[in-house]
C-alpha cells in the first residue's frame, strides 16, 4: 500500500469505522454510559501513559548513566507516546492500540513485529537506509558508535579495556574538548 493509501485509511475510514462503533455502543448501552467509557479509557489511558512514561524515563536515564545507547528506552518511549495519542482520541478502535502500546508484554510484541518488518523490507529493497558523510568529524571517534558504548567525545579515553567509558557529568558531548 502505497503513502497516499496508508493516509486515507488512517484519516478517513478509521475515524469512520470509530464514529461507527460508538453509535453502535451507544445504541447498544447508551448515551450516558457510551460517554463515561469515552471519559474513563480517556483519563485511564492519560495516568497509565504518564506512569509508563516515568518508567521510560528513568530507564533512559539508567541506561544513559551505564554508558550504552538507550535503545530499548527509545522505542518504549516513541510507543508509549504514541499509545498514549491514541487513547486521547476517542473511540473503540483507538483505546485498544492505545492500551496495546502502553502495556510492556503488548508493547514488546509490536515492537518484535515492527522491527521484523522493517528488516524484511530493508532486505528485500522496499526501504533504504541512507547516511550522509560520517561521524567521524562531528566528534566521534572511530566513525560512530562502538560495541557496548558510545564513543567520542565526552567519554573516557584513557580507559584500556578498548570500549571507551561514558562521563555521567557530561553526557552525550558532540563537539570534541580542547
Amino acid at each position: 500500500m502505497n503513502i497516499i493509501g496508508r493516509l486515507a485509511l488512517l484519516f478517513v475510514v478509521v475515524p469512520i469505522v470509530e464514529l461507527m462503533l460508538l453509535i453502535e455502543l451507544g445504541q447498544y448501552i447508551g448515551l450516558l454510559p457510551t460517554l463515561g467509557l469515552v471519559m474513563l479509557t480517556g483519563v485511564t489511558g492519560a495516568w497509565l501513559a504518564r506512569a509508563e512514561g516515568l518508567r521510560v524515563l528513568v530507564q533512559f536515564q539508567s541506561e544513559l548513566g551505564a554508558g550504552q545507547l538507550p535503545g530499548q528506552a527509545l522505542l518504549d518511549g516513541i510507543s508509549v507516546l504514541i499509545g498514549g495519542a491514541f487513547l486521547l482520541t476517542p473511540g473503540v478502535i483507538t483505546d485498544f492500540v492505545g492500551f496495546s502500546l502502553l502495556l510492556p508484554v503488548t508493547r514488546r510484541w509490536i515492537q518484535r513485529r515492527m522491527r521484523a518488518s522493517l528488516e524484511r523490507q530493508i532486505d528485500t529493497g522496499q526501504v533504504r537506509v541512507m547516511t550522509m558523510g560520517s561521524f567521524s568529524g562531528a566528534g566521534f571517534a572511530g566513525g560512530g558508535f562502538g560495541a557496548g558504548g558510545v564513543s567520542g567525545a565526552g567519554l573516557d579515553p584513557n580507559q584500556e579495556s578498548g570500549v571507551p567509558r561514558m562521563d555521567p557529568s557530561k553526557g552525550i558531548v558532540v563537539e570534541p574538548e580542547e
